[in-house]
């Protein structure tokens, strides 16, 4: 579910709002391995001081667009008007394969753990739009924010491979955190280990403030997974086949907690370990 003004600002082109709506729900999808088939969308719209003809046409659109290209299909819903904010929902159906379940409690003791992709670049983006930064500087950043790219060809190529994985979508250390409660296990992840794009890195080369992004940022939408030690060769032969920068991180604990930890083994503390929907 995606709210105006919590999810996405009241004024964000309702093309680039229809993309993500569907996106950060196939990402969920690919978390778990799965097809996408279909989807059922719930839509409330202001009734006062809005245009829903004018809202809608360039919504529709992308909604069109991303069907297309995710051959995801619409299977119906519900639309409505709210005195309140602009409401998008979407619920999304998959089917996954015939091999073992994908969930976030399979992770072991000695296990690896691997993300796709770069990590805090939408969360960048957000900051470069609230802060009202150059938007033509940090492009890169602000279309990760508005267009995550979900990776289901690599979550269905993981089945049977990954023994847990969640998509992050609250960042990194509240992610791998859910991990291992389900999973009762802990974590250990060198902060020099996680990926971050040369646009990030830019910058964070003025703005070394906001090096927290990396793991707490969220809305990353990459895959965050656990394999046995012994698949390293897979995962790299699997990385050069899809074209997909897959990177180990750190390894799954015996202990019941998630660390992040800085070049001397010493836990990064900071507060905030991911975003709360509450």
């Amino acid at each position: 579910m995606l709210v105006g003004g919590k999810h996405f600002f009241e004024n964000d082109d309702p093309y680039l709002i229809a993309k993500k709506a569907l996106r950060v729900n196939l990402s969920d999808l690919a978390s778990m391995g799965a097809e996408p088939l279909g989807y059922l969308l719930g839509l409330a719209l202001p009734d006062k001081n809005f245009d829903p003809d004018q809202w809608l046409s360039p919504f529709v659109e992308g909604l069109k667009d991303d069907q297309d290209k995710y051959h995801f299909n619409l299977w119906g819903g519900d639309t409505v008007s709210t005195t309140g904010p602009i409401t998008v929902s979407v619920t999304a159906i998959g089917q996954a394969g015939n091999t073992v379940n994908l969930t976030r409690s399979g992770a072991n003791t000695g296990d690896d753990i691997y993300v796709s992709g770069t990590l805090g670049d939408a969360a960048a983006g957000l900051l470069v739009l609230k802060e009202k930064m150059d938007p033509i500087k940090f492009e890169y950043l602000i279309k990760r924010y508005h267009l995550p790219e979900p990776r289901i060809e690599l979550g269905k190529a993981l089945s049977g491979i990954a023994t847990s994985m969640m998509d992050i979508s609250d960042g990194l250390l509240g992610d791998i955190s859910h991990i291992c409660r389900h999973s009762k296990v802990g974590a250990e992840i060198k902060v020099k280990k996680i990926p971050v794009s040369i646009a990030l890195g830019n910058l964070l080369a003025t703005k070394a403030d906001y090096s927290s992004l990396i793991w707490s940022g969220g809305d990353d939408y990459e895959l965050l997974f656990t394999t046995s030690p012994d698949k390293d060769q897979v995962i790299k032969e699997l990385s050069e086949q899809l074209a997909i920068k897959l990177t180990k991180i750190g390894k799954i604990t015996k202990g019941k907690k998630a660390m992040i930890l800085d070049d001397e083994g010493a836990e990064i503390k900071y507060g905030k370990r991911g975003f709360s929907h509450f």
